[in-house]
């Protein structure tokens, strides 16, 4: 019983964190404090196993939300052809230069980077991106308001600001919707187009990471691991519907104090 409620109490971390501009990285540093003093309850093994399937609730209840969207993406839903829409190419442009240095320095990231203070030092610079995000937003410069009054130029240039979530404890949700806001477009189109770009990627390289650690399936941890995927997609599905419904009105400062808020706890509890 006790497996299956830090199980529950996990998944509920990840799908809160994973698609807010707060640094799920950041958040799982402490998740991983708890895991590693449950070692009685899971082996190291396990427990990264168990991240990406609670990973996959939360992209699952992503997938839920933008489901109209992915139809339309897919070319299932014909009621939009001719219209001027979000095409499957700004997808795939956005997505091509975070791809693509990700595949070059993925090993080099995992080895030199994820560290405490790389990740203070990401929470810390994402959220002077995010101030700097709605201060320029407060000229209304051109806005976009919707994706599907994105160009390929745009889409390319916020497939750039993702790189920059590379970098552990930026977030990629942080510095996408920043990015976008930045060039002129709406909080509430930065975030669809980030939360859409974020689908293939993840989900790609958590299937990925499974086939790697299928053998940790076994009969005594498979509870545990429904456990954690059910909460992750309910409070997934319920964090991002909060998120996209206010992001708007309250833009990102709320969430850059909340990022320094986490470094400065980090800093003091684990440094």
């Amino acid at each position: 019983m006790k497996e299956i409620i830090i199980a529950f109490i996990l998944g509920v971390v990840e799908g809160l964190t994973e698609f807010a501009p707060v640094s799920s990285t950041g958040h799982m540093i402490i998740v991983d404090d708890l895991l590693l003093h449950s070692k009685e309850l899971f082996s190291q093994e396990v427990a990264n196993t168990f991240k990406i399937v609670i990973q996959l609730g939360s992209i699952l209840a992503v997938v839920v939300v933008f489901k109209d969207r992915f139809r339309q993406l897919l070319n299932i839903d014909n009621s939009q052809k001719g219209k001027k829409t979000l095409s499957i190419k700004h997808v795939i442009i956005g997505l091509l230069p975070a791809g693509a240095l990700g595949l070059l320095f993925d090993d080099y990231i995992d080895e030199y980077l994820f560290s405490i203070n790389t990740v203070i030092v990401g929470l810390l610079a994402g959220a002077v991106l995010m101030l700097i995000a709605d201060w320029k937003s407060k000229k209304g410069h051109g806005k976009i308001d919707t994706i599907d009054q994105l160009n390929m130029k745009q889409a390319f240039l916020i497939g750039l600001f993702q790189c920059i979530s590379l970098w552990p404890g930026f977030s990629r949700s942080g510095s996408t919707i920043s990015g976008g806001v930045i060039l002129g477009i709406s909080h509430r189109a930065a975030a669809d187009f980030t939360f859409i770009m974020a689908v293939p990627i993840m989900m790609g390289a958590s299937f990925i990471s499974l086939l790697d650690n299928w053998q940790y399936f076994t009969a005594e941890v498979i509870p545990f691991f429904v456990a954690g995927f059910i909460s992750a997609f309910i409070f997934a599905l319920i964090s991002i519907r909060f998120f996209l419904r206010l992001i708007n009105k309250i833009k990102l400062t709320p969430f850059a104090i909340y990022r320094i808020g986490l470094a400065l706890i980090l800093y003091f509890v684990f440094l």
